[in-house]
């Protein structure tokens, strides 16, 4: 990858609606070359997805919940098994398997607390777990979806 692909990524991860003879002029490509690029950047992973954001106060969806998980089981088909239910939870937006105390964070965004309870008491009915602990965001301070390309 080099700099013309970051160049193209960097327009791209702050609106992928812009057409491609835009980002070309842009980045000193004519459309075709650029269009290539951005299919290859495509074929080979980087670009996963091209996603609308969406505003989650205008949608009712206004709170967000870190919720921290400790397991009792560590197996192979366990975690299978738990990432499959996890993953079906439509409130769950961001999943990670931790080191140090806490096993998995998830983000879970959701419309008000009785929202919140509800997701919670499925949670914990369909899914083992040791310990659950719940963070409320008070107030988004950054939520950027872009990644620091230019770093490497």
């Amino acid at each position: 990858m080099d700099a013309v692909d970051k160049k193209i990524l960097d327009i791209l991860q702050k609106d992928s609606a812009q057409p491609v003879a835009d980002i070309a002029r842009k980045v000193g490509l004519s459309v075709t070359p650029c269009w290539r690029r951005i299919q290859r950047l495509e074929e080979d992973g980087i670009i996963k997805a091209r996603v609308a954001l969406l505003d989650a106060d205008k949608l009712g969806l206004g709170m967000s919940v870190f919720v921290a998980l400790k397991i009792a089981e560590h197996s192979s088909d366990w975690l299978h098994n738990f990432a499959t239910k996890i993953s079906e939870y439509e409130e769950v937006v961001e999943f990670y398997r931790m080191s140090g105390e806490v096993d998995y964070l998830l983000r879970v965004v959701v419309k008000n607390m009785a929202a919140y309870d509800a997701f919670y008491k499925k949670l914990i009915t369909e899914v083992s777990l040791k310990d659950v602990s719940s963070s409320f965001a008070m107030e988004e301070i950054k939520n950027s979806t872009s990644l620091p390309i230019n770093q490497n």
